[in-house]
């Protein structure tokens, strides 16, 4: 198998509605995020899938999370925007831009804790 992971980032705020703690008031982060992609095989130049198409797609899911709050959004109304919710949210979108969708996405809310999400 093969696997390409593109990384982007974003900021934007949240709160944990009905957490008990100091996250359940209004905080920003910045986010970091990965999205891999895999298959067994390759095109007639040796790719998997380009990089930039990735790196695209991704763009695009980043520009609807920016500088937003995201208990705003549609997708985060009855759901806690955790990063375990995030990273599922940006999975769903990015399987709407890329054929044979992406494999995992992982999203940081600091630099030393990150949420994956995958189908199997």
């Amino acid at each position: 198998m093969y696997e390409l992971t593109v990384e982007s980032q974003f900021d934007s705020a949240h709160n944990l509605r009905s957490y008990s703690g100091p996250c359940e008031a209004l905080h920003g982060h910045t986010y970091r995020v990965q999205v891999s992609y895999s298959g067994d095989s390759l095109d007639d130049l040796g790719i998997l899938i380009d990089f930039k198409r990735l790196k695209t797609a991704l763009g695009e899911v980043i520009s609807y999370l920016d500088h937003r709050y995201l208990n705003e959004l549609l997708e985060f109304q009855q759901q806690n925007p955790t990063a375990e919710n995030i990273a599922r949210v940006i999975y769903e979108k990015m399987q709407d831009l890329i054929p044979g969708g992406v494999t995992k996405t992982m999203v940081w809310e600091t630099p030393t804790s990150c949420a994956s999400y995958w189908s199997e």
